[in-house]
């Protein structure tokens, strides 16, 4: 997924959405983790090594894991707040697969899923008041993909 740029007409900023990510998920400030983007092709953090270094000098299976949940989450948040739902997600589920040591910063990126999915999470929302929806995010480091996880995530009205 390339990275994108800027968020939906009516969503909210990588701006705002970082400054929100920081106040009420305290972890994401203290992992350095950075809003790029948010809009309605998906969502792209980063984050560097220094604070999620293990003692092997790599990034800590844990960061990586919590950025990448972070990248769904956001761009979920951000998709929710674009339709006007007052809805915040939560992860139910995941897996995730990690495929090289990371050796230095690091980025999540979540692609959104089909128009055709949002639309019936959406719909499904608005009439049963809560909704699933899966969301897979890639791990990238170096120009390469070092991991990848499938998160199901729920929301509430």
């Amino acid at each position: 997924m390339p990275a994108a740029s800027g968020s939906g007409a009516a969503g909210p900023s990588p701006a705002q959405l970082e400054a929100y990510l920081h106040e009420n998920i305290p972890l994401a400030s203290a992992m350095g983790v950075s809003v790029v983007s948010c809009d309605a092709r998906g969502a792209v953090l980063r984050a560097p090594l220094a604070p999620n270094i293990n003692h092997h000098a790599t990034v800590f299976g844990g960061s990586a894991s919590a950025v990448a949940l972070l990248a769904g989450w956001l761009w979920l948040y951000g998709a929710l707040q674009t339709a006007g739902l007052a809805a915040k997600p939560v992860i139910q589920r995941n897996t995730m697969e990690y495929l090289v040591p990371v050796t230095e910063d690091f980025e999540a990126w979540c692609a959104a899923p089909a128009t055709e999915v949002l639309a019936k999470f959406l719909k499904t929302l608005q009439r049963h008041r809560r909704a699933r929806i899966t969301l897979e995010v890639e791990l990238v480091s170096g120009g390469q993909r070092v991991g990848f996880l499938t998160g199901e995530y729920v929301a509430a009205l």
